[in-house]
């Protein structure tokens, strides 16, 4: 799995993950409950995986979702 996406804005969150369902990109969401841990101050970033695989994919949609500034940088 590759980090694409780091983020604390659970709206954009919810939006990749419609996107990246939409195209059959399989992703998982890291660190999502952690605000119940951290009191909900959004001190730790959700993080939006892919598969290696498709990590061309998921990263050419974003981008032309317009989104592509919110990509981590290529390796992770």
């Amino acid at each position: 799995m590759r980090e694409i996406v780091r983020t604390n804005d659970a709206v954009l969150i919810t939006a990749i993950e419609a996107l990246l369902s939409g195209a059959n990109i399989r992703h998982i969401v890291l660190d999502r409950n952690m605000s119940v841990l951290e009191g909900s101050i959004g001190m730790l970033p959700r993080r939006i995986l892919v598969e290696d695989e498709q990590e061309g994919r998921a990263r050419q949609l974003l981008t032309d979702a317009g989104l592509g500034h919110e990509l981590r940088p290529d390796g992770g």
